[in-house]
């Protein structure tokens, strides 16, 4: 894509085509009023879950991907590592509330082409959508801040979190919000068995023996959100 994003004239161009995806109505609602007002941009798709997300990138090869890292059904990293494989072409842009430095390093490392904060989505949105698709990346600068100190602090994939696979993460978020072996089996495509394993594993490297405490470093963690009742 060429020019600027907020030019009013279409000049007969293609435009660009996003999809949104966030659990959050309201999150997509303010997005899609932001994108609703460029005339050069054109929104094909939204969704709310990992799964709903693979499905829609699949139909609509869309040019970027707006994605949350927090889906109902799983670990947003490996949404965003299957959307590579789904979506080849397609530019993503995460759109989050973390600003921890193994976060954006790891979707950097994921595949993602720009890191924003939802606090800054509004002020960001277009020139992000501008940057990549002329081949650059965008990342709000908080996000760049955090980044910057955690590689001064040391290696950020020496966290504990940075020590669970892709599959132990998503066990450990079903975990957290109370699902079943057998859900979180169902979720995955797996055996029973295999979710065991996985949350043997997480438990051993995280060494936190309860459900009570997994579901705490989860919420610490930003995997989840807390209760609505939580102060």
């Amino acid at each position: 894509m060429t020019g600027s994003l907020r030019g009013g004239e279409g000049g007969g161009a293609a435009r660009t085509r996003v999809v949104l995806a966030d659990d959050h109505s309201l999150v997509r609602a303010g997005v899609r009023r932001v994108l609703e007002g460029v005339p050069t941009i054109e929104l094909v798709g939204e969704a709310g879950s990992g799964a709903e997300t693979l499905k829609v990138l699949a139909d609509t090869q869309p040019d970027v991907l707006l994605l949350d890292l927090n889906m109902p059904d799983g670990d947003g990293f490996s949404v965003l590592r299957e959307a590579r494989a789904v979506a080849p072409d397609t530019h993503i842009i995460v759109l989050t509330m973390h600003t921890q430095a193994e976060y954006v390093t790891r979707a950097v490392r994921e595949g993602a082409n720009g890191y924003l904060l939802k606090d800054l989505a509004v002020q960001d949105l277009l020139a992000a959508i501008e940057s990549v698709m002329t081949g650059g990346s965008f990342f709000s600068e908080r996000a760049q801040r955090a980044l910057a100190n955690g590689l001064r602090a040391g290696d950020p994939d020496e966290t504990p979190l940075a020590r669970l696979t892709g599959r132990e993460r998503e066990v450990l978020i079903g975990v957290a919000r109370g699902h079943t072996t057998k859900e979180i089996a169902a979720q995955q495509h797996t055996s029973g068995r295999t979710v065991e394993t996985h949350r043997a594993n997480l438990m051993r490297k995280l060494d936190l023996r309860s459900v009570a405490l997994l579901t705490q470093f989860a919420i610490r963690e930003g995997l989840i959100e807390p209760p609505k009742d939580t102060p």
